[in-house]
């Protein structure tokens, strides 16, 4: 009767827990170089610190994004001693992180491809301000996540019922464009052929598309000398 009860209570509580977590939601913005390059530099500006994103190398991104030497090294290389040659990685020791925020944090260059880009962009939009945790933030996606609100200063700040408590420099709308940029960023170091995939795309289908045509026509007079 006990262990009935007890389950009964966890399904109560697994219920509860579902009807709170926010549903997943696509970001706003189009998967193009120009989206990538804006998520880069607010990735650089906003998440380097802290998260590497070490399997991406700065060069890499002269050829894919389009970035001169000079803007990279400007606008992505805030580190002191990044090289262009090398991974992008955090100033952040994983020592000083684990000792300030419990964990450290994990590189996400394969997160996009781990958790897909509806997830990333619903966790940044959920994050809340929660006085009992030690960075002062909760997030409704994913409960007691050790993570702070390091956008806060452009999107605001809501409490835990989603009440907006303090305006960030941005509108809802911009957040939400600067958010969904930095996801498709973090889509694209996921994944970096894609561009490359989706530019030879439409070639690919005209290919298939005439050699359907040559097909159909060979065939046709193949059999009219059969017939």
């Amino acid at each position: 009767m006990i262990a009935r009860l007890a389950a009964l209570l966890l399904a109560v509580i697994a219920v509860h827990a579902a009807a709170q977590t926010p549903p997943l939601v696509a970001p706003p913005v189009a998967f193009n170089r120009a989206t990538i390059r804006r998520g880069a530099q607010w990735f650089a500006q906003y998440c380097l610190s802290c998260h590497s994103v070490k399997w991406i190398r700065y060069d890499r991104l002269t050829r894919d994004l389009g970035f001169s030497k000079d803007a990279v090294r400007q606008q992505l290389m805030f580190p002191s001693g990044a090289h262009l040659a090398r991974g992008m990685v955090p100033t952040l020791s994983a020592k000083d992180a684990t000792a300030w925020f419990g964990v450290a944090p994990p590189d996400l260059t394969l997160e996009a491809r781990l958790r897909g880009g509806a997830w990333i962009y619903t966790y940044l939009r959920s994050f809340y301000f929660d006085p009992t945790r030690p960075s002062g933030w909760n997030n409704r996606l994913f409960p007691n996540a050790a993570m702070p609100n390091v956008l806060a200063p452009i999107s605001g700040v809501e409490n835990a019922k989603g009440r907006l408590i303090q305006r960030g420099r941005l509108t809802p709308k911009q957040a939400d464009q600067v958010i969904g940029a930095i996801t498709v960023w973090l889509e694209y170091t996921s994944d970096p052929s894609k561009l490359e995939r989706e530019r030879l795309g439409p070639y690919a289908l005209g290919f298939v598309v005439l050699f359907a045509v040559v097909a159909y026509l060979m065939k046709r007079a193949y059999w009219r000398d059969v017939s």
